[in-house]
């Protein structure tokens, strides 16, 4: 059945380009007695429409994740223009939830299905004191870390791989095959609000779909590598393993955002291959 009872096909196809702070809700997907990115922009939604929509989001990050453009669509008969769901929906949402972008699309596009590639980073501040304005945003160490071993690391990531060790329990993916494109960590530089005493560290991640926590994961043994507690070459026989206790810490969530969502190969500003898993 369509929203409001309906028994026809909504009229229109409206994409959304979504940024958030993640910090007070429980995730995207939408929960019984908590609170959720989703939820909010339905209700909003059904302000403006009186319509029951679905939002459907291109991932569902998790709590205290954070997104810098996450990509949703919904299906509605509201003739409300492209400009006025951008005003009326920033109107009605909570300061740390804003609509970017509202276009219309063709009725069968999907937010989740039609991605080809989605881009993950990872923000680690390695210093001795803490950053007000970083403060539930990073992931705050206070020791250094290696980078140039933590590098050493990475191209093992690389390709088509069984990531069954940076899967979190509970996952009902039906593969654990994956495709990464594009994998890298780099210190990165303020000339505002630079970081006290420490540096900040950026982890960036490209691949055509990703599992539950599985950045996260892969970022905790990163951090392992890097204070010296792991070898670089154990990320290949982690990988090997396929077995999520040979992994290690699971990263926090605060550090992480779904940074872009590709549905376009020639939009994407690097090569990729053409294997994908859903």
């Amino acid at each position: 059945m369509y929203p409001s009872g309906r028994f026809h096909p909504p009229s229109r196809n409206i994409r959304l380009i979504i940024q958030y702070n993640g910090t007070e809700y429980h995730g995207w997907q939408r929960q019984i007695s908590r609170i959720s990115i989703q939820e909010v922009i339905q209700t909003a939604i059904k302000k403006m429409t009186g319509e029951q929509v679905c939002l459907i989001g291109s991932g569902r990050t998790d709590a205290g994740v954070h997104a810098l453009a996450q990509v949703a669509n919904f299906h509605t008969d509201s003739r409300i223009p492209l400009e006025g769901f951008l005003k009326g929906l920033n109107s009605l949402l909570p300061e740390d939830i804003a609509i970017l972008e509202a276009s219309e699309v063709a009725p069968d596009f999907h937010s989740i299905r039609n991605s080809i590639c989605k881009i993950y980073c990872y923000h680690i501040l390695a210093s001795k004191t803490k950053s007000p304005f970083w403060n539930k945003r990073v992931w705050l160490l206070n020791r250094n870390l290696d980078i140039d071993v933590m590098k050493m690391a990475l191209p093992q990531l690389m390709g088509t791989l069984d990531f069954s060790a940076f899967k979190a329990s509970g996952s009902n993916a039906k593969t654990s095959i994956r495709t990464i494109h594009l994998c890298e960590i780099k210190p990165i530089s303020w000339e505002i609000f630079t970081p006290p005493g420490g540096l900040h560290y950026i982890f960036t991640i490209a691949a055509d779909g990703f599992l539950r926590y599985m950045v996260r994961n892969i970022v905790g043994l990163l951090v392992q590598i890097g204070l010296g507690k792991r070898s670089y070459e154990d990320m290949a026989s982690v990988i090997a393993s396929r077995d999520r206790s040979s992994a290690g810490p699971t990263a926090p969530p605060q550090g992480l955002y779904l940074k872009h969502v590709y549905y376009d190969k020639s939009e994407i500003p690097f090569i990729i291959n053409e294997h994908r898993k859903e």
